[in-house]
C-alpha cells in the first residue's frame, strides 16, 4: 500500500508519542543546568559558524540587561563581540527555544518529561514586542520581568497537578490546531488543566495564545530522545537550518532560506530572516507541518503556496514506531518535512512579519 492509499492517523495516534510527558515544574536555568556559566546564552538551531543574525544578537543584549551582565546595550554588544558572553545551541543541553530567543542564567523554564528524562524550554513572555522576535524595545525587558514574577505561581500549580501533554495535544488537534502555527486550542486546554492558577497569572497565560508553544516544544524534545527517534535534534539559527542524527556527535546544516507564508501588512518591504527556531522539533515529531489535515484553516490560508501533497506528506516520511520524521523515508520518497516557522525581520526592526513554513532540502537527510 502506498501513501496515497493510506488513511491519515487520528488525533490520538499523533498524540501517542507524547504519552508520559508532563509539565512537571518551573525552574530557573541555573537550577536545571548548573554546569552552564552565567556568561553562556543558549540559542535555537545548530552552532553559529560566524556572527549571529541581528535578531539573535538583539535578544542576547536584552538577556544581558535582564541578567545585569551589562549596564547598557553598548556594553552588552562589546561583551558578545569579544566572546566574554558566548552563544551555544540550546538543544545540545536538552533545551529548546523559540525563534530568536536566547536563554540566560536565571530565566524561568518549563520542566517537561517524566521521572527519568526531562527537557526544558523558556516560558513565553507574551505577544510582541518579545524576546523571541529579537526585539530591542524596552517593553521586551518588562515582559521578561513579568513572566519571571509569574514563575512562582506557575511552579506551584504544575507541581500540585502536572499537566498531561499527550491529552492536551490530542484535544488541540481535535479542535483545529496543528500544535505549531495554531496554538489557541492548545492554550485553552492548558488553562483548563491548570485549574489552580490565580486570576492574575491566568490572565497572563490567556492573553498569550502562544504561551503553550514552548511547553509543547519541550515535550517534542523529550519525545525525540525518549523514543530514540532517527533525528534527535532539529532547528534553524537564521543562517543555517540543521539536524543531528541519532548517535551523531555533531549537527549537519544547510543554508537557511526564508520561510514562505502569510505576511502581516505592517512591514511589507522588510526582508525575512532565514529559518529560525527550535520549534521545528514539533514538526519532526509529527505535529505542525505533518499535522496539516487537523488545521483546515491553515490549509485554506496557504492553499496557493503549500506543496500539492501537504495534507498527506506525513504518510511518506514518518517512522511508524517513533512517530517522528525518518531520514530513510525522506530519502526514499524524495520528500522533506514541512516545518512551520514564524517569519522574522532580518534587520531586527520589524520583529514578527508573518507566519509560514520552511522545507529543508532532502540532501540534508543523507547519511
Amino acid at each position: 500500500m502506498n501513501a496515497r492509499d493510506q488513511a491519515i492517523p487520528g488525533a490520538a495516534a499523533l498524540a501517542a508519542p507524547f504519552s508520559g510527558a508532563q509539565w512537571l515544574d518551573v525552574q530557573p536555568r541555573h537550577a536545571c543546568l548548573p554546569q552552564l556559566d552565567a556568561h553562556v546564552l543558549l540559542h535555537a538551531g545548530p552552532p553559529f559558524r560566524g556572527a549571529a543574525p541581528v535578531p539573535v544578537r538583539q535578544a542576547a543584549i536584552q538577556a544581558m540587561l535582564f541578567e545585569k551582565l551589562a549596564p547598557d546595550a553598548g556594553v552588552a554588544q562589546m561583551l558578545l563581540a569579544s566572546g566574554v558572553v558566548r552563544l551555544e545551541p540550546a538543544q545540545n543541553h536538552g533545551m529548546v527555544t523559540p525563534l530568536a530567543q536566547v536563554v540566560s542564567h536565571s530565566m524561568p523554564l518549563a520542566v517537561v518529561g517524566d521521572a527519568r528524562l526531562k527537557a526544558y524550554a523558556p516560558l513565553s513572555e507574551g505577544p510582541a514586542p518579545a524576546l523571541r522576535f529579537g526585539s530591542l524595545e524596552a517593553a521586551t525587558l518588562q515582559r521578561l520581568q513579568e513572566i519571571s514574577a509569574a514563575a512562582t505561581a506557575l511552579r506551584a500549580c504544575v507541581r500540585a497537578a502536572p499537566v498531561d501533554l499527550a491529552a492536551l495535544i490530542e484535544t488541540a488537534l481535535v479542535n483545529g490546531d496543528e500544535c505549531h502555527s495554531r496554538t489557541g486550542a492548545a492554550n485553552n486546554a492548558l488553562l483548563e488543566a491548570m485549574g489552580g492558577l490565580d486570576a492574575g497569572t491566568r490572565k497572563l497565560v490567556a492573553g498569550n495564545p502562544g504561551f503553550v508553544l514552548p511547553v509543547m516544544m519541550a515535550a517534542a524534545c523529550w519525545a525525540l530522545h525518549k523514543h530514540a527517534a532517527p533525528v534527535s535534534m532539529a532547528g534553524g539559527n537564521g543562517i543555517e537550518f540543521g539536524l543531528r542524527l541519532r548517535g551523531a556527535d555533531a549537527w549537519r546544516g544547510t543554508p537557511a532560506t526564508a520561510p514562505t507564508g502569510t505576511r502581516f501588512p505592517a512591514h511589507p518591504a522588510a526582508t525575512v530572516l532565514g529559518a529560525i527556531g527550535d520549534s521545528a522539533v514539533l514538526d519532526f515529531c509529527g505535529l505542525g507541518g505533518q499535522a496539516l489535515p487537523f488545521a483546515p484553516a491553515l490549509l485554506e490560508e496557504w492553499k496557493g503556496i503549500l506543496p500539492f501533497d501537504a495534507a498527506r506528506r506525513r504518510l511518506s516520511i514518518i517512522d511508524d514506531e517513533s512517530g517522528a520524521v525518518d531520514p530513510r523515508r525522506v530519502r526514499a520518497s524524495s520528500l522533506a518535512p514541512i516545518v512551520h516557522l514564524a517569519m522574522l525581520d532580518r534587520g531586527g526592526t520589524g520583529g514578527l512579519l508573518g507566519r509560514g513554513f520552511y522545507i529543508p532540502p532532502v540532501e540534508l537527510f543523507n547519511t
